[in-house]
């Protein structure tokens, strides 16, 4: 009677775990997704520096795998333009209420990549989902070289242009967000995802000093992702 309960209750144990495996195994997913994004940025201030990122639209493509509610993983790849503009507070000139500034706009590009843990949930043919990641970001200046433009008031001078040598920046970037994916054909459908970037604003240029203040960037997604 002992022995029969044991196999009875082993039997139970398995078929249990079996039920609860192959709903994960039908629904793990492994896909590859491309998205486009705009990349929205706020102004920082610090360092005697008024740093303002250019809003800009860009790309992403994704490498995604999930096996299961709890684990999913992916590898990111995304590319935007990235343009800073570095300025000092208005100074006032002597004899003056006309403040004077000095302007440097710097053309760049920004190359993300990131890994990401992927948690979600398959519900019919829409998988909500979040992300929790980190990467890393490089800032690339279009020139080696780019220009500060000095306003001046009467008593400071003209407006005047100088020459001044650019750098890259490569950025640690914490990323978060959410999604939903929607399933329309058996392995095609789209992606719908809000990320947001934390990072420490880029310095592009040797003539202004960085902020070095926190950043975020907003960025609403809309893409198509194809499954395996």
């Amino acid at each position: 009677m002992g022995n029969s309960l044991v196999r009875i209750l082993t039997f139970l144990a398995v078929a249990a775990l079996g039920v609860g495996f192959a709903p994960a195994q039908a629904h793990a997913q492994t896909d590859v997704a491309a998205s486009i994004y705009g990349s929205f940025s706020g102004t920082t201030n610090g360092n005697n520096t008024i740093q303002s990122p250019a809003n800009q639209a860009g790309g992403m493509f994704e490498l995604r795998h999930i096996a299961n509610p709890i684990l999913g993983f992916e590898a990111t790849y995304s590319f935007n333009r990235a343009n800073e503009q570095y300025s000092n507070p208005i100074e006032t000139c002597p004899s003056s209420s006309i403040g004077c500034r000095s302007i440097e706009s710097v053309s760049a590009n920004a190359h993300e990549i990131t890994v990401d843990w992927v948690p979600s949930l398959h519900i019919a043919n829409l998988r909500p989902f979040g992300v929790l990641g980190l990467g890393l970001l490089l800032n690339l200046p279009a020139s080696s070289q780019t220009t500060i433009t000095s306003y001046g008031c009467p008593s400071c001078g003209t407006v005047t242009t100088t020459t001044t040598p650019t750098q890259t920046s490569t950025k640690a970037v914490y990323v978060y967000g959410a999604g939903l994916d929607w399933g329309l054909l058996p392995h095609i459908g789209l992606r719908l995802q809000y990320r947001g970037n934390l990072y420490q604003a880029p310095n592009l240029t040797k003539t202004f000093t960085s902020t070095s203040t926190f950043l975020h960037t907003s960025e609403p997604m809309l893409g198509a992702y194809v499954r395996f």
